[in-house]
C-alpha cells in the first residue's frame, strides 16, 4: 500500500466535502483495493453515515437502507413470502401426499426469497448497490468499479 494511494482518496474524498483523517483514509483503501465490506461503527454523529454517503457520491452507487433503532432482520437482510408459501402449499394438496411432501422441500428456497436492502447489497447478481445505517454503516467495496 502506498502512502500516495492513500492521499489521492483523502483527497478525492474533501472533493466531495468529506475530511478523512489518516485512519478512515487507510481503512476505505484497504477495503477498496481487498474488495472487502468496510464496518464502520460509532457513536450517532461521529461521521459513519457521511462516510457511506460520500463513498456512494464518489463511486456513483445508490444507497439503500437507512437502518435505525428496532429495525430487524427481517427489514434489513430478508424475509419469506409467507403468501406465496401458502398457495404453494394449497395448490400441491390437489395432487396428493407426495406433491405436498415436494412442495414443503421447496417452500425455503430462493423461489420464496424476498431480498431485502442488505442482501441485495451483498449479492452481486443484481448489480452495484450500497447500503448504509445510522448506528453501524456497512458499505461493501466489492462492486466498486474505480481504483482509489
Amino acid at each position: 500500500m502506498t502512502t500516495d494511494a492513500v492521499h489521492q482518496l483523502k483527497a478525492d474524498l474533501a472533493r466531495f466535502s468529506y475530511l478523512a483523517d489518516e485512519g478512515v483514509a487507510t481503512a476505505i483503501h484497504l477495503a477498496v483495493r481487498l474488495r472487502r465490506p468496510l464496518l464502520l461503527e460509532g457513536e450517532a454523529g461521529a461521521g459513519k453515515t457521511e462516510v457511506a454517503k460520500t463513498l456512494a457520491r464518489l463511486s456513483g452507487a445508490k444507497l439503500r437502507l437507512q437502518c435505525y433503532e428496532g429495525i430487524d432482520v427481517s427489514q434489513a437482510v430478508y424475509e419469506w413470502d409467507y403468501a406465496r408459501q401458502l398457495l404453494h402449499l394449497k395448490a400441491a394438496e390437489t395432487g396428493g401426499a407426495e406433491a405436498v411432501a415436494a412442495a414443503e422441500d421447496e417452500l425455503f428456497s430462493e423461489r420464496f426469497l424476498v431480498r431485502r436492502p442488505l442482501l441485495k447489497a451483498l449479492d452481486n447478481r443484481d448489480g452495484p448497490r450500497r447500503c448504509y445505517s445510522s448506528t453501524k454503516s456497512t458499505v461493501p467495496m466489492t462492486s466498486l468499479r474505480r481504483s482509489f
